[in-house]
């Protein structure tokens, strides 16, 4: 059997790793824009005082969006559709913002705060380290249904601290998975920037969410 020779391994190895630095590069950059895009939109919705959407129209506008993004993420319609995503969830962001801007604002600054320091914490640990989380996939699905099945009991029983329950049981889950995200991509194993950064926003924002949700009760704001 014939084998690569070493200068044919390194050519290969040097591809790859600036494949995966471009995905890196892109998805970081298309990150903060629509994490940019999506703030300014909440504060947008927050100064006019718009009603929130509500469960159903924001559960359909999300997966909806979602399932776009999906099919066109391999084109620059992609591009368009995370934004699009992006902008609708800082607009269903915005009746908390206001009235936290107006009531507590410590309370926003420390879930921003916050939220910043779990990801760039999180990023730095996966790339700094080059380790491989892929041992989390099963833990997250696990998580996942676990999440579901206590937001569904928390609509028919009343159980006290479920909700507070639930919120750290998301940060948890949302932070194994930009764990899991981050290490896919720098193993080459994500090789779409759309898709990552999708994931990772929508990690960021239901981090973001159990934060305030979390501030609010112990500061008795809940």
């Amino acid at each position: 059997m014939r084998q690569n020779s070493p200068v044919i391994e390194r050519t290969r190895t040097s591809g790859q790793s600036i494949e995966i630095n471009k995905v890196l590069k892109n998805t970081y950059m298309l990150l903060g824009a629509s994490i940019g895009f999506s703030a300014m939109v909440a504060y947008a919705a927050a100064v006019m005082n718009l009603p929130h959407p509500g469960l159903i129209f924001t559960l359909v506008g999300f997966y909806g969006t979602l399932f776009v993004i999906h099919k066109t993420r391999n084109s620059a319609f992609g591009i368009l559709w995370v934004f699009v995503l992006t902008g609708f969830m800082g607009y269903t962001l915005g009746p908390i913002v206001g009235l936290l801007s107006a009531t507590a604002p410590q309370i926003l600054i420390q879930a921003l705060g916050g939220t910043g320091l779990i990801f760039f914490g999180l990023s730095a640990w996966v790339l700094t380290s080059k380790k491989d989380f892929s041992f989390l996939s099963g833990m997250i699905a696990a998580g996942f249904w676990v999440l579901l099945i206590a937001i569904v009991a928390s609509l028919f029983l009343d159980i006290s601290g479920l909700s507070l329950a639930i919120s750290a049981g998301f940060m948890i889950f949302s932070s194994m998975i930009i764990l899991y995200q981050t290490s896919e991509i720098i193993k080459g194993g994500e090789r779409n920037y759309i898709s990552a950064t999708v994931t990772l926003y929508v990690s960021l924002y239901n981090i973001f969410v159990s934060l305030l949700h979390l501030l609010m009760a112990f500061s008795g704001d809940d």
